[in-house]
């Protein structure tokens, strides 16, 4: 599970960082900037829809915040 998580995770700033190159080398002319951050929304929804899906399951606990006295 924690491969997942890293790979969409890395995923993730992939897509931010070649968004960003694409902002820079095309200056605004194409649609790879926003192809490249549309991709970056899919992949955290599916992050986030994984840890919902793995909670459920059972593969992860939450422990809550528990502060200290």
């Amino acid at each position: 599970m924690r491969v997942i998580v890293i790979l969409l995770f890395l995923g993730i700033l992939g897509s931010l960082g070649s968004a960003l190159v694409y902002l820079i080398r095309d200056q605004g002319k194409s649609d790879r900037t926003v192809n490249a951050l549309t991709w970056r929304i899919g992949l955290s929804i599916a992050l986030f829809l994984f840890v919902l899906f793995a909670h459920y399951m059972g593969w992860i606990q939450s422990t809550g915040f528990v502060p200290q006295r």
